[in-house]
């Protein structure tokens, strides 16, 4: 089936909830809106259970198309991220029980390798000595925020790094909002004030371009 091609002004100007009635509809090409606009935010989530790049993406393909399948189930009173990330933990629990790993919220988790997964800025314009600066900067920030439990994690990443509210990390951990305070404010007394400082930069934890446009066609190509 020809995959029809969606204009950016659409991609723009259509909420999440509008392209989910559209795609129920019948316009299953839309799907694609979703996937690309919610990229980022459900790499974060995932990440913060699994490490390994290469399962991530698999648990976030996974993630999509049981969200199609389940697409009529969304309640357009919540935000479709919010929907989405309860799906991609569940899935990320269940690949975790999978390798029989025993897996509580107040324990270090053991997952947490010295890989490093920052995808660096474009830095051509950039000397010698700040690119290293920079690489060394992402990885030292990485490393601090991995030896967090992921409890603490997935609300810091979520609320400091994605900038969702309060209330839409509440919603997707399904837990109250004075506990995701708690949490952050925990989470940010652990990791060193001057790590703490360097996560202005937006740029960390990205899920680069290519990543997901390959994402993308893969959850399309079993939609259409």
């Amino acid at each position: 089936m020809e995959v029809i091609r969606i204009s950016d002004r659409t991609k723009y100007q259509i909420s999440d909830s509008d392209v989910v009635k559209r795609v129920l509809s019948g316009e299953k090409e839309l799907y694609e809106i979703l996937i690309k606009r919610n990229n980022q935010k459900l790499y974060q989530a995932v990440r913060s259970y699994i490490k390994d790049e290469t399962e991530i993406e698999d648990i976030m393909q996974n993630t999509y198309l049981k969200g199609y399948e389940k697409l009529y189930q969304f309640k357009h009173t919540a935000t479709f991220i919010t929907w989405l990330i309860r799906i991609g933990i569940n899935e990320s629990l269940a690949r975790l029980k999978q390798k029989n790993n025993t897996y509580t919220f107040t324990s270090q988790t053991s997952f947490y390798e010295n890989n490093t997964i920052l995808e660096t800025p474009d830095t051509t314009q950039m000397n010698p000595e700040k690119k290293i600066i920079i690489k060394e900067a992402k990885q030292l920030l990485e490393s601090s925020i991995d030896a967090l439990e992921p409890k603490y994690k997935t609300v810091y990443v979520l609320k400091e790094i994605e900038e969702m509210s309060i209330k839409e990390v509440a919603k997707c951990l399904n837990i109250s909002s004075s506990n995701v305070k708690v949490r952050l404010h925990r989470a940010k007394n652990m990791l060193k004030e001057q790590l703490y400082e360097l996560t202005n930069n937006k740029d960390i934890f990205e899920f680069g371009f290519s990543r997901c446009d390959r994402i993308t066609e893969q959850v399309m190509k079993n939609i259409l």
